[in-house]
C-alpha cells in the first residue's frame, strides 16, 4: 500500500521483482509501475493508502491489456494496528472477513445521546448495535478459508522478527489479564480485519469497531487488525470477478501488527502520535518474510495443487451474494431480493 511496504520485496535472494516494471495508466502517479520477475510468474503492485488509492489501482489493474489475471493469486499484504486482546506486535494474521466498520452514522461523542455506548449507529437505524437497515454491499467481504489455512500453513515456516523495543512495549500490558496474547511472542494468527479510512485509536473506538465486526458478521468475526484499504481492494476485485476477468476464490490477505488499537493501561490515546512505533520496522519485515513463504508455496506448489485453484468450502464475497451462494452473515430481510448471479 505503501513504499516501505513495496521495497521490503526488493533486493530479496528468493526472485528478482524489478526484472520488469509495466507502467499501467490509472496507477497512483507516486507508483506507476507493477513490478515483475522475468518469467512474469510474481508480480507486484503498490496501491497506495486508504480505500479510493486502493480500490481505483486494482481497478486499473485487471483492465489493463498488460496482464491475464483470469487465474491469479493475489497476496493483499501490509502492516495494520493490533487488538492486544488478540494478538501482539509483529504478528501475522490472515483474516476470513474485512469488515468496512466506518460505513455508519457517526456522531460526535461530546453530542451522542446519553445512552448510546458509541457514537457509532448502523445505517437506516436509530440506536448502535443492531444490523443496517440500509447496506451498500462493502460491508463485508468473506474469502476462501481453504486458501487462507494453507497460506497460514506456508508462512509457519516463517522466523519471524521481533525486537528488544517491542517487547519493552508489550510488557506495558503484562498486569492485565484481557490483554495476555499481547505479552506473547508474535506468531501467525488467523483473525480478522476493520477497513476505515480514519486512523482510529483508544479502547472506546476499539470496542465499538469490535462490536461492528461480531455485529456485520453474525457473531463469527474476531476483531484484530486495522487498516485503510482491503474493503476498497476487495470491491475492486469482486467487480473484476462478476466480469471473470479475476477467480475471487484465489485471494488472501495478510496484515502484519506494527502498532496498538489502544493504550496500555495507565496511559492515554494518544498512543497514534509516537514518532518511531517500535512496531513498525520488524512488522514490516515480517511483511517479507512470511509473505515469501506464501508465494513460494504457491509457486512451487502450482502444477500439483494450486493451478485449477483451491475450492471454497465456505461462502465467499460479498454482502449480496454477488457471486452466487447465500452469504452467512448479513439479515435476510434486508438483503436484496434481486436474482444472484451464479458463481462459474
Amino acid at each position: 500500500m505503501f513504499a516501505s511496504e513495496g521495497d521490503i520485496w526488493q533486493d530479496i535472494l528468493q526472485f528478482n521483482i524489478l526484472a520488469q516494471n509495466i507502467t499501467v495508466a490509472g496507477f497512483s502517479p507516486l507508483f506507476p509501475d507493477a513490478h515483475c520477475t522475468e518469467d512474469g510468474s510474481i508480480c507486484q503492485v503498490i496501491t497506495r493508502e486508504a480505500e479510493i488509492n486502493a480500490a481505483l489501482t486494482i481497478t486499473s489493474l485487471v483492465h489493463s491489456p498488460a496482464f491475464d489475471l483470469a487465474s491469479t493469486y493475489f497476496l493483499i499484504a501490509g502492516i495494520a494496528g493490533v487488538n492486544p486482546e488478540v494478538a501482539t506486535l509483529t504478528s501475522v494474521t490472515f483474516p476470513r472477513y474485512a469488515v468496512q466498520v466506518a460505513l455508519q452514522y457517526e456522531f460526535d461523542g461530546r453530542e451522542k445521546p446519553r445512552d448510546f455506548l458509541t457514537g457509532y449507529v448502523p445505517q437506516g437505524l436509530f440506536a448502535p448495535n443492531q444490523y443496517p437497515q440500509t447496506l451498500y454491499g462493502t460491508e463485508v467481504f468473506e474469502l476462501n478459508v481453504a486458501l487462507c489455512t494453507l497460506a497460514v500453513q506456508f508462512a509457519r515456516h516463517a522466523v519471524l522478527n521481533n525486537t528488544e523495543a517491542t517487547q519493552q512495549v508489550q510488557m506495558a500490558f503484562a498486569n492485565s489479564t484481557i490483554y495476555k496474547a499481547a505479552t506473547k511472542p508474535p506468531s501467525i494468527v488467523e483473525c480478522d480485519t476493520a477497513t476505515s479510512d480514519n486512523f482510529w485509536t483508544g479502547i472506546l473506538l476499539g470496542e465499538a469497531f469490535k462490536d461492528t465486526t461480531t455485529l456485520f458478521t453474525n457473531g463469527t468475526g474476531v476483531y484484530c487488525t486495522t487498516q485503510q484499504e482491503d474493503n476498497g481492494t476487495l470491491e475492486a476485485l469482486l467487480r473484476a470477478a462478476l466480469a471473470r476477468l479475476v477467480d475471487f476464490s484465489r485471494i488472501v490477505v495478510m496484515r502484519t501488527a506494527s502498532d496498538w488499537d489502544r493504550p496500555s493501561p495507565g496511559e492515554t490515546a494518544a498512543n497514534l502520535f509516537l514518532a518511531d512505533p517500535p512496531g513498525f520496522e520488524p512488522a514490516i519485515l515480517n511483511i517479507m518474510l512470511a509473505g515469501v513463504e506464501v508465494v513460494q508455496g504457491l509457486v512451487n506448489g502450482w502444477d500439483k495443487r494450486f493451478r485449477d485453484g483451491v475450492k471454497p468450502e465456505n461462502y465467499i464475497g460479498d454482502i449480496f451474494g454477488s457471486l452466487g451462494g447465500k452469504p452467512d452473515f448479513g439479515l435476510p430481510s434486508v438483503l436484496p431480493s434481486r436474482k444472484r448471479r451464479k458463481r462459474q
